[in-house]
């Protein structure tokens, strides 16, 4: 299950390149590791380290000891697009990050990323561009994601609403899954069922195994 997130405040790094698909995010040989929470060095791996698993010097931005525990991103258009992994959200969660602010998401990357309660964040162009020249004028200012008001506050003082998927986001605040979700609505469903039988008679013939009326 996912942790419960409502709300996080933090610092931001900002990646400002458009069409950084998920092999980018955790490369494919990456894909045999089922512990989430060892994915962590697997984020930007290419980025971060040299074929032979030296991490590159100079560091990789993402290495850079001020961006250590930051855990929002912005980035640009197109994030998450190529293959399904789910091992891509998994990386980014397991290094730390909760939300990330996009023109636009992979269909099935933005799926994925709510099922691992990690916020992927819609916004206009325009907008986009401010957050990203914010984040270079004002490196160190702290941004608030708060999904149960779905609003961002920015260290300047402004602040925007954002919109999310509902049943997502009823899932992300209680730290479940569609399975527990299922299970936590248990005496409901098994009342309802108790007040209808399993089969209703319509009176219709039924058709046996060669498609033949039963007698």
């Amino acid at each position: 299950m996912p942790e419960p997130f409502v709300k996080t405040s933090s610092r931001v790094i900002s990646i400002p390149r458009a069409n950084i698909d998920t092999d980018q995010i955790c490369p494919a040989r990456f894909l045999k590791i089922t512990d989430k929470a060892n994915l962590a060095d697997a984020l930007f791996f290419d980025w971060r380290f040299t074929p032979d698993g030296a991490r590159r010097v100079p560091p990789s931005f993402i290495d850079e000891p001020h961006n250590a525990g930051r855990q929002l991103l912005v980035v640009g258009d197109n994030f998450g697009s190529g293959s399904s992994r789910e091992h891509a959200p998994w990386a980014l969660r397991a290094w730390g990050v909760r939300a990330i602010f996009s023109t636009s998401f992979a269909d099935i990357f933005k799926g994925n990323c709510l099922k691992n309660a990690l916020l992927p964040i819609v916004v206009s162009a325009e907008r986009l561009a401010a957050l990203q020249a914010l984040a270079v004028s004002n490196p160190d200012g702290e941004w608030t994601v708060d999904l149960e008001s779905q609003k961002v506050t920015l260290p300047n003082g402004g602040s925007f609403a954002f919109e999310i998927d509902p049943f997502a986001r009823t899932m992300i605040l209680a730290g479940t899954d569609e399975i527990g979700y299922v299970l936590s609505r248990l005496p409901e469903i098994e009342a309802w069922e108790a007040t209808h039988p399993a089969r209703v008679e319509t009176g219709e013939p039924r058709l046996g195994r060669e498609g033949v009326a039963a007698r």
